[in-house]
C-alpha cells in the first residue's frame, strides 16, 4: 500500500492559504480516482482508493503542519507501508509558483512538516514538492505562507492540484523522474509555464 499525506493545517480559517496546496492536491487525488469517503483516522482524515492497480491511502492530518509526522507515522504504522511508499505532497517557497519536483528522500528545507515526518518515520520518504514562490523576504515568509492564494492564482493552482491528480500513477508505478517532467510538459501547454509572483 501506498500512502500520499497532503501536509496543511487544519479547518476552515486555513483552508485557502498557500501552505496548504499540500491538502489540496491530495484531495484532488481522491476526487478523481474515486476513493472511498473521507473519515476521521490516524489523527487526520483518511480516505483509500487504487491508483493504476494498486492501494493507496490518503491522508490529511489534523495535527498542525509541525506535528504532521504523528499521523503519518500512525498510517505507517498501522498499514505496514514500506517508508519509500509514502509520498508528501507540500508547498514549497523556494520554487517559482506552479513549479513542481518529486523525489524520495532529500532535505527539509526548513519545511516544519517535512521535519516532523523525517523524526517521527525517516528520512528516506517520497516528497511532491509544489511551488508556491517567495515573498521575496524572509521576514514576509510567515504571513506569506498563512495567507490565501490571489484571485489570480486560482488558475495555476487548479491546474497543479489536477496534475498531481492526472499523473499520481506515475508515482505509484515509481516513474517520478516521468511525473516530473510530465507535469512540466502539462502546466506549461495549460499556460502555466512562467508564472509570476504575487504583485509581480
Amino acid at each position: 500500500m501506498f500512502l500520499f499525506t497532503g501536509l496543511g493545517n487544519p479547518g476552515p480559517k486555513y483552508a485557502g492559504n498557500r501552505h496548504n496546496i499540500g491538502f489540496m492536491a491530495v484531495d484532488a487525488i481522491a476526487r478523481r480516482h474515486r476513493f472511498s469517503p473521507w473519515r476521521r483516522r490516524f489523527q487526520g482524515a483518511a480516505c483509500e482508493g487504487e491508483i493504476d492497480g494498486e492501494k493507496v491511502l490518503a491522508l490529511l492530518p489534523e495535527t498542525f503542519m509541525n506535528e504532521s509526522g504523528r499521523a503519518v507515522a500512525e498510517a505507517q504504522r498501522f498499514y505496514k507501508i514500506a517508508l519509500a511508499d509514502i509520498y508528501a505532497f507540500h508547498d514549497e517557497l523556494d520554487l517559482p509558483a506552479a513549479k513542481v519536483r518529486a523525489k524520495i528522500g532529500g532535505g527539509n528545507a526548513g519545511h516544519n512538516g517535512l521535519r516532523s515526518i523525517t523524526a517521527q518515520c525517516g528520512n528516506e520518504y517520497g516528497r511532491v514538492r509544489l511551488g508556491i514562490g517567495h515573498p521575496g523576504d524572509k521576514a514576509l515568509v510567515h504571513n506569506f505562507v498563512l495567507s490565501d492564494f490571489a484571485k489570480a492564482e486560482r488558475g495555476w493552482v487548479e491546474a497543479v492540484c489536477d496534475g498531481c491528480a492526472e499523473l499520481a500513477g506515475l508515482l505509484v508505478t515509481r516513474r517520478i523522474d516521468e511525473f516530473q517532467s510530465r507535469f512540466h510538459l502539462m502546466l506549461e501547454s495549460r499556460g502555466f509555464g512562467t508564472v509570476k509572483p504575487p504583485g509581480g
